[in-house]
């Protein structure tokens, strides 16, 4: 008898100290935010580096094909569209004999159509050689895509090494970030009429800076968030038209194939890679012009992970990503609860 009295009061002591953080753990941000997480392709041995967008009411997700991570002669890009976010079927396969197709963007032209933007890369020996930015349109319908086509950049800047990373459209005219590696201020800011002929306006005072997400405020003002080389923090600036001068802060958070996306309350979120000291995975986290960085949400993630896509729908924020924390690398789809609580805490 004594000593079921005292399993008892052993165990109601143990309760009362954990039972806290259980309940803390079943009421974390990521059981409040993250509705569902669901795995949308797996097909290739490598499935990586999402785009995400909703055209005339369907959702289209892109990323590239391959056998690995980098220096892959056979990297194709697939194009997959869903209805309801839960069955997707391939609209599209883009692939070149000889060159690496990397890093699709997705975005909507003003006449209607999915512009998607390919990196072009060409290995030797396992050596990059050659990068050329290429681009493909889709039909009114977003049912098929044009064969990938050069972009022209600028000969005030084209090196043979031009990566333009993602494009954004804003009142008529599309704009990009293109990054050469291997310069110090490596990341030319360009804008186009037809997304297929660019025309430089400035280079960004960011030292070794590479992918690169332009969003447009109410007032026009661009914002950019840049990654930076090896192991140095992302970079936030903002500019008004017509976009010449800037002004730079350093983040909190090295970033990996960030997205950005701006609210209607000004709240800022990017998702990006986090660079542990012992693991990477793939983040949701807050970001203020002065630099100040939030860490706000985790996504199911480890190893080589990240480069997401934002879209917000019906007060869904919708995020597409890749992960290898399952059996191999996959493209996995995001539904998150905005709960103000939780993304527009200070």
């Amino acid at each position: 008898m004594m000593t079921t009295k005292f399993q008892k009061a052993y165990f109601q002591i143990v309760l009362l100290i954990f039972l806290p953080v259980i309940i803390s753990a079943q009421n974390s941000p990521e059981r409040e935010a993250i509705l569902s997480v669901e795995r949308i392709w797996d097909r290739a041995a490598h499935n990586a580096f999402t785009s995400l967008i909703n055209f005339n009411g369907t959702l289209y997700c892109a990323f590239r094909e391959g056998n690995g991570h980098v220096s892959d002669f056979n990297g194709s890009i697939r194009v997959i569209a869903s209805e309801d976010g839960q069955n997707w079927q391939s609209v599209a396969h883009l692939f070149e004999q000889g060159i690496d197709f990397r890093d699709p963007q997705l975005s909507i032209t003003p006449d209607n159509k999915i512009m998607l933007n390919i990196g072009g890369s060409v290995y030797v020996a396992g050596k990059l050689t050659a990068m050329s930015p290429k681009v493909s349109f889709s039909n009114t319908a977003g049912k098929s895509f044009s064969k990938a086509q050069n972009i022209t950049l600028d000969s005030a800047i084209k090196i043979g090494k031009d990566w333009l990373w993602k494009a954004t459209w804003h009142k008529g005219k599309v704009y990009a970030g293109v990054y050469q590696p291997g310069k110090e201020k490596s990341v030319h800011l360009v804008v186009s009429e037809d997304g297929i002929d660019y025309k430089f306006i400035t280079t960004f005072d960011v030292i070794e800076g590479n992918e690169t997400t332009l969003r447009f405020t109410k007032n026009d003002e661009m914002i950019a968030v840049v990654r930076r080389g090896g192991k140095h923090n992302g970079a936030i600036g903002i500019s008004a038209p017509p976009y010449k001068n800037w002004k730079w802060n350093a983040l909190e958070q090295r970033l990996g194939g960030p997205d950005l996306i701006l609210l209607e309350n000004d709240v800022m979120l990017c998702a990006t890679r986090e660079y542990l000291p012992s693991k990477e995975q793939t983040i949701i986290a807050k970001v203020e012009l002065n630099g100040k960085t939030t860490k706000l949400l985790t996504l199911p993630s480890a190893g080589d992970c990240s480069y997401p896509g934002f879209l917000m729908q019906d007060k869904t924020l919708l995020m597409s990503y890749y992960s290898t924390h399952e059996e191999k690398t996959a493209i996995y789809l995001a539904k998150i609860a905005y709960l103000p609580e939780i993304f527009e805490k200070k």
